[in-house]
């Protein structure tokens, strides 16, 4: 009876053992997707033709019309009304903030957002208005990188690599 027990036990205790070992949770990131996206809509944002890369559109023609298998899988719907709207109200907003970035009194964080370094030289209005620009755009690009997630299928969790992927395009030098 002893014997029994002891195996039933071991038996059990492998079995569980086991169960909690083949639970792996895998957090899918497309960096490749969200790169390509990032840099689409920051140059759109900043109304610039993309730098030596295909347009995505341009790309997704092609490849939709020689190789419509590859196309399936390399589709990104990332287009909704949310999106489009935070991405018109950026363009206008940047048009505000192009001279400042070239005065080197904006700054663009590791992180995906925007920060304020000296300004010095400007008047107390124009430091209002440039508050209240950051905040603005740093609010729009926080619900951007929401909506992108989603539109990509990125857990909520994943949130600030999107960010920190957006960051790398929007600290390209602006022309």
């Amino acid at each position: 009876m002893k014997t029994y027990r002891k195996a039933l036990w071991m038996t059990a205790s492998l079995f569980t053992l086991l169960i909690f070992a083949c639970v792996t949770i895998n957090i899918y990131f497309p960096a490749e997707k969200v790169e390509s996206v990032a840099a689409e809509i920051v140059d759109e944002i900043r109304d610039q033709k993309p730098s030596g890369k295909d347009s995505l559109l341009l790309k997704g023609t092609f490849l939709a019309f020689v190789f419509p298998s590859a196309w399936a899988d390399k589709a990104l719907t990332v287009s909704n009304p949310t999106i489009r709207a935070l991405k018109q109200r950026m363009k206008t907003r940047y048009a505000q903030m192009k001279p400042y970035y070239k005065k080197g009194v904006l700054k663009e964080g590791g992180n995906g957002f925007v920060s304020i370094g000296n300004m010095a030289g400007l008047g107390l209005k124009e430091k209002r208005n440039l508050k209240n620009l950051v905040s603005a755009e740093n609010g729009d690009r926080k619900k951007l990188y929401g909506e992108i997630a989603k539109a990509l299928k990125i857990d909520s969790s994943q949130v600030n690599r999107v960010a920190e992927i957006f960051a790398k395009e929007w600290q390209k030098p602006v022309r």
